[in-house]
């Protein structure tokens, strides 16, 4: 394995620094400490030469299907959602703009094409948090598969699962109450009830995220909206999906609140070849404008506000919504699991939007494999 300078790479690639440092925060290129001098970075040759050929060369067949996985271009035809132009759409509305007033629930209306009714499901919740909503979905999930389900039923059975979920993560309460305020008031923090609201209706759906396709490609076989949601909670539960908040959250504690031991703790993070959490997004070159929606509602809480400027000059990068998550649990005090809490239920409605247009559609969800292992090309 060789190391190039960042000379070498940026000769190789053709591109800024900052795209350079980019393409280390996104987990592109592999960098390193120089141990010759630990004020500078060195880069793997191969991921650089990779990266450069790729830009450089024409893709076969089998590269540009394989790049479709690693935000390429769409797979699957979707009503719901897209990202054009830095917008998110739900159904050609505004994300953003919806988000200045809508509920979660009327997001669901939206979203589903249909009344979103909580149905009742206090024999589903066999506890609270993330736990409990994983124990809810699985059980709903082992019932038994009937018929083909119709329009009108797979609304009820949307409804189920998010009230299920709503009573896990909500806690008990008032059922009558907008989910945004179940949750204010099950974390004692009413005065954050505007901002949870605004962040469950931007997160509600994102086209084909990892979550959403796991979810799909589980209804796509014929299993429930139970199953789907199960598929997407678990595939959420992970550092580079729902849990990114937490390693931004880690790390802002880490670097404190001076700009210059910032700047050199996030130098020394890339260094050791770690992504920069929170920050970049594929779909929004210019920013992610969930995160920018957000932002402009609360005043940053120090440490944040240090790493966010070490790391937009470092990376070149805006912070994304994971940042924003983050950002906002400190700001109002909410629990340390609240990122993730506001994630899971706000993308549930986007999971359930997704199943019931997958089931609709009777296709199987089953992509080939690009085989490299002994005998491959035989």
């Amino acid at each position: 394995m060789d190391w190039l300078t960042a000379a070498e790479a940026l000769a190789l690639l053709g591109t800024q620094p900052q795209t350079l440092y980019a393409n280390v925060s996104r987990g592109r290129i592999k960098a390193r400490r120089d141990p010759a001098d630990s004020r500078k970075s060195l880069y793997r040759g191969d991921d650089v030469r990779r990266l450069a050929t790729r830009a450089a060369g024409r893709k076969k067949q089998e590269a540009v299907a394989a790049a479709a996985i690693d935000w390429g271009e769409p797979v699957l035809p979707t009503r719901l959602s897209t990202v054009q132009g830095g917008r998110l759409l739900y159904r050609g509305m505004d994300a953003v703009v919806l988000a200045e007033t809508a509920t979660l629930e009327s997001a669901a209306d939206l979203l589903w094409q249909m009344r979103c009714q909580l149905r009742d499901s206090a024999n589903q919740v066999t506890g609270y948090g993330l736990r409990g909503a994983f124990l809810a979905l699985a059980t709903g999930a082992a019932e038994p598969v009937g018929q083909v389900l119709g329009p009108a039923a797979l609304g009820q059975q949307a409804g189920a699962v998010l009230g299920a979920v709503a009573g896990s993560l909500c806690g008990p309460g008032d059922a009558a109450m907008p989910l945004h305020a179940r949750l204010a008031q099950r974390w004692q923090r009413p005065e954050a009830a505007d901002i949870i609201r605004r962040s469950l209706v931007l997160l509600a759906d994102h086209e084909l995220n990892a979550s959403t396709f796991a979810a799909r490609v589980a209804v796509s076989t014929g299993a429930s909206l139970w199953a789907g949601a199960l598929a997407g909670l678990a595939t959420l539960n992970g550092p580079r999906h729902g849990l990114a908040s937490r390693s931004v959250t880690a790390l802002a504690e880490d670097i404190g609140t001076e700009a210059e031991r910032a700047e050199g703790a996030l130098r020394d993070w890339l260094g050791e070849g770690r992504a920069v959490p929170g920050m970049g997004h594929p779909l929004y070159p210019e920013g992610d404008i969930r995160c920018a929606a957000l932002l402009d509602c609360f005043s940053l809480p120090p440490a944040f506000v240090a790493f966010r400027a070490a790391a937009e000059a470092i990376t070149g990068d805006a912070p994304n919504v994971d940042f924003a998550l983050a950002a906002l649990a400190q700001a109002y005090g909410l629990p340390d699991e609240a990122p993730l809490v506001l994630f899971a239920l706000a993308r549930s409605v986007g999971w359930l939007a997704h199943g019931i247009e997958q089931a609709g559609s009777g296709q199987l969800i089953r992509p080939r494999a690009q085989y490299v292992g002994p005998g491959a090309g035989g």
